[in-house]
């Protein structure tokens, strides 16, 4: 598990736009319709990988089309910098991060 992370990683960190690495998104189409994740890693110009840390954990993050995904335009800082330096992130974080904004939701 630790092994299919640190390759992860590596690629994410020879992408040249991680400009959306951190930031939550929510999924429109699939299996996982109506949830929202967070993005840790771009594969191309149409795929990301994201996690919630309860589905899709850190180290079998989902990939998933952009096009079937909505991005809020929310990012976390924390959860980014940790990415794009190659330290370990952990699930409780993610869904922590996750939970915390869906709280923040206007009704």
């Amino acid at each position: 598990m630790a092994l299919r992370y640190l390759l992860f990683l590596i690629e994410v960190n020879n992408l040249d736009n991680n400009s959306h690495i951190g930031e939550i998104v929510y999924s429109k189409s699939g299996r996982d319709s109506n949830r929202n994740f967070i993005v840790i890693g771009i594969l191309n110009k149409e795929y990301v990988y994201i996690v919630d840390g309860s589905l899709r954990t850190i180290d079998k993050p989902k990939k998933k089309k952009i096009k079937h995904l909505v991005f809020s335009g929310r990012v976390s800082e924390e959860l980014r910098e940790l990415v794009l330096s190659g330290q370990n992130i952990s699930n409780s974080m993610v869904k922590s991060f996750l939970q915390s904004e869906d709280t923040n939701k206007e009704v």
